[in-house]
């Protein structure tokens, strides 16, 4: 029957523009009572403090889901640790304007100032570098909370060790989980695992790991953090998963229609440690950035879509942080040239090079004559695209990500299908989700360098953009638009997760 009722939803592409304009936009979420009494100042409100860690990809999703709770008659403070010397991440100011995401009195900012490093950090481990920043800055965040008393304190994973301040004080602490549910379901099993093996997940190659309500996901592909048992980082995500067993609830950015096994796995308490507490789960995505920073190079993009044919167009980005060496990307520009397809390409510096807006220069780094061979059908911009826009746009029929969870879940509410090419942290653990578990993508395959050759990239969008098997996976994609956008609409499972939360935390 359900399989039937899948080829009732997705019987044509030509049904597409139709779903499209339904579903791309999330439509209002139902508002309880409390919020439409009026207007009513800030004493009145119960206030709630998110605490994400520093990036765009923490901020934005935790900005979302604080206009969602604004909109619920709550006050929301974003706590944000001040950046360091030479840190490239935007502060809020930066990424929303003014600092002010909403243009609402109820959402707000308070920045805590950057604490010296600790002591005994190794040099290169980023990921213990933040928990242990986070760590180091629980006392300004002590201070904080003792004169907001808030109803209840949201954090990141980075900042779990805040957990202990919350419950010093008094304060329900929450886990806002910015990370897929599946993700969430191996984080909590990492002890069962850690227990399984007495050598790193490194030492395991392509074993599969095993976790309840998940896709076998072999050890390498794993988050780095992981992959060494001795590592302080490793040592953190222990502590994490121990903590998250202890919070009042985790909050994730997903929806049960998009990751049903992973969802009821963790809420059936399969994935926890013999010994500890399952928390309760609450899952109110997928939540997407609402309005992305106007820039004139997001005009052309948008204006060079609208001359394309429906569907056509493939997009190519890999987040703020994703960069390639100078010979991956000849190489790329080499693959989408013989595809002969439609892109839309951003392009950013190869590590090391010149960040700034304008940069790189492409007449360096692609191949000579690319941009004038694929002029009539290709166009490359530099460092930036409002890519939530472009996947919103009827002419983009494929999306080459590098499975980052917010693009991921931009383009299941697009309707758009993915090719996955991760390059950091989580990624090649998402992107076994995205194309095993929700099987709504493909996967780049790199060679034993992870150099991914012209042929590969040629071979891979060809058959995204213009097969029976990349229709198929279009019309997957679609069917998945279409539940995600139930699960967010009133009744449906993500809005009645949050109005349980508000609930909870506006009496």
């Amino acid at each position: 029957m359900k399989r039937i009722a899948y080829f009732i939803l997705t019987f044509a592409l030509e049904t597409e523009k139709i779903i499209r304009d339904q579903f791309v936009f999330p439509q209002p979420r139902p508002k309880m009572k409390e919020a439409n009494q009026g207007a009513c100042d800030r004493e009145s409100r119960r206030t709630v403090v998110m605490y994400p860690a520093p990036g765009a990809g923490h901020l934005i999703p935790t900005v979302e889901f604080g206009r969602l709770l604004v909109s619920h008659g709550l006050a929301v403070i974003v706590v944000q640790r001040g950046l360091p010397a030479g840190n490239a991440t935007a502060p809020a100011s930066s990424l929303y304007g003014n600092g002010d995401a909403s243009a609402s009195p109820f959402l707000s900012f308070h920045y805590i100032p950057e604490p010296p490093l600790p002591h005994g950090v190794p040099e290169g481990d980023h990921v213990a570098k933040v928990f242990e920043l986070t760590r180091a800055s629980n006392p300004e965040l002590r201070d904080f909370l003792r004169v907001t008393s808030p109803a209840a304190l949201l954090l990141d994973f980075f900042c779990y060790s805040a957990a202990d301040v919350a419950a010093e004080i008094g304060i329900p602490a929450y886990f806002f989980f910015q990370s897929c549910t599946a993700s969430l379901a191996v984080l909590l099993h990492l002890p069962v695992i850690h227990g399984q093996n007495d050598v790193s997940m490194r030492d395991l190659g392509g074993e599969l790991v095993h976790v309840p309500g998940v896709t076998p996901i072999p050890a390498h592909d794993l988050p780095a953090a992981f992959l060494d048992r001795s590592s302080l980082s490793y040592k953190h995500f222990l502590a994490l998963s121990e903590q998250l067993c202890k919070s009042h609830g985790v909050i994730v950015n997903s929806c049960r229609s998009l990751e049903p096994r992973a969802t009821d796995a963790v809420a059936s308490g399969l994935c926890t440690p013999p010994g500890r507490t399952t928390p309760p789960l609450f899952c109110v995505g997928p939540l997407v950035q609402s309005a992305e920073v106007a820039e004139k190079q997001g005009e052309e993009c948008l204006a060079w879509l609208d001359t394309q044919p429906k569907a056509s167009v493939l997009f190519l980005c890999f987040g703020s942080m994703g960069r390639f060496s100078a010979e991956q990307i000849k190489e790329m520009a080499a693959g989408l040239e013989m595809s002969g397809q439609r892109f839309l390409w951003v392009v950013r510096s190869p590590p090391g090079g010149n960040e700034q807006p304008g940069e790189p220069e492409l007449d360096v780094l692609l191949p000579n004559g690319f941009l004038d061979r694929t002029k009539d059908r290709g166009l490359v911009v530099t460092s930036w695209a409002p890519q939530r826009e472009v996947l919103a746009h009827e002419t983009v029929g494929g999306f080459v990500t590098h499975c980052g969870w917010n693009s991921v879940l931009e383009a299941v509410m697009a309707g758009v299908p993915m090719l996955g090419w991760p390059l950091y942290a989580e990624q090649r653990m998402n992107k076994v989700f995205l194309v095993e578990g929700m099987q709504l993508g493909v996967a780049m395959e790199p060679g034993p360098d992870g150099f991914v050759t012209a042929k590969e990239i040629e071979g891979k969008v060809t058959w995204l953009m213009s097969s029976d098997g990349g229709r198929e996976l279009r019309e997957r994609t679609l069917v998945a638009m279409r539940e995600a956008r139930e699960a967010l609409s009133a009744g449906g499972d993500s809005t009645a997760a949050l109005l349980q939360l508000v609930q909870r935390w506006i009496i």
